[in-house]
């Protein structure tokens, strides 16, 4: 009888430690799956900033460009 209890809590032992370790297994995978998630979007804001950067030194550089084409279509008029 004991021999028969001894194995029963040692089976019921062993699926709960089998059990846990696959959890713990899955778990580890979905905080993986997102680790590289927040990685992906990290650089995509990295590099939209630096669009942005892009865009406003082209927005400067036309400001410029239309000044001087205005200066220069008022001095040929």
């Amino acid at each position: 009888m004991e021999l028969r209890v001894s194995l029963v809590v040692g089976a019921a032992f062993f699926a709960q430690s089998a059990l846990a370790f696959m959890w713990a297994g899955a778990a580890a995978e979905r905080i993986d799956q997102l680790e590289r998630r927040v990685d992906a979007r990290e650089e995509l804001i990295v590099r939209t900033a630096r669009l942005e950067e892009q865009v406003s030194a082209i927005r400067v550089s036309l400001i410029r460009i239309e000044q001087k084409l205005e200066q220069k279509t008022r001095g040929e008029k």
